[in-house]
């Protein structure tokens, strides 16, 4: 068993980061769909937009960047207090990618498209091909979010049993 490698901590930590500052990204348009228009001061005019304001959609997108770019932070600082083999890191490491970015990214497009990305065929929502599409890209975060969640636990547990004896 091992520490997790410095590299992939400082890259997970990279990760969060990034999906923050997508989250900060999408907070602005979020921000601009409520007023029809961009405004930014000190700009003494507004730029009319069209963007689909459904607001519930746009918090959705903006606080999955947030809570997983936070994940992801959380796992690069803890990643010293986890004992796997180095296999089960590379596990971890790309199972906590495609968790924290295939959780958020498809939330935009649901912002978007006026989808929810829940059910095959839209289910109680609107149907269409971005629906579907959207419902198959979360499958593999659904998966990817297990295998990160087992291995964090398991790696902490050793970690825990090592330092108590």
């Amino acid at each position: 068993m091992t520490d997790m490698p410095t590299r992939m901590r400082a890259l997970l930590f990279l990760n969060g980061t990034g999906l923050f500052v997508l989250a900060i990204s999408i907070g602005w348009i979020w921000f601009f769909a409520l007023l029809h228009a961009i405004v930014l001061w000190p700009l003494p005019f507004d730029i009319p937009v069209t963007i689909p304001d459904d607001g519930r959609a746009w918090r959705m997108a903006h606080m999955e960047g947030i809570t997983q770019g936070l994940l992801l932070m959380a796992l690069g600082l803890g990643g010293q207090f986890m004992r796997l083999s180095p296999k089960q890191f590379k596990w971890l490491f790309w199972s906590s990618l495609v968790t924290g970015w295939l959780f958020t990214v498809p939330t935009i497009f649901n912002a978007i498209f006026g989808t929810r990305g829940l059910a095959f065929g839209g289910g109680p929502f609107k149907a269409g091909l971005a629906n579907d599409l959207i419902y198959v890209s979360g499958w593999p975060p659904v998966v990817a979010v297990h295998i990160m969640l087992g291995l964090t636990v398991l790696g902490l547990w050793r970690f825990l049993k090592a330092e108590k004896g």
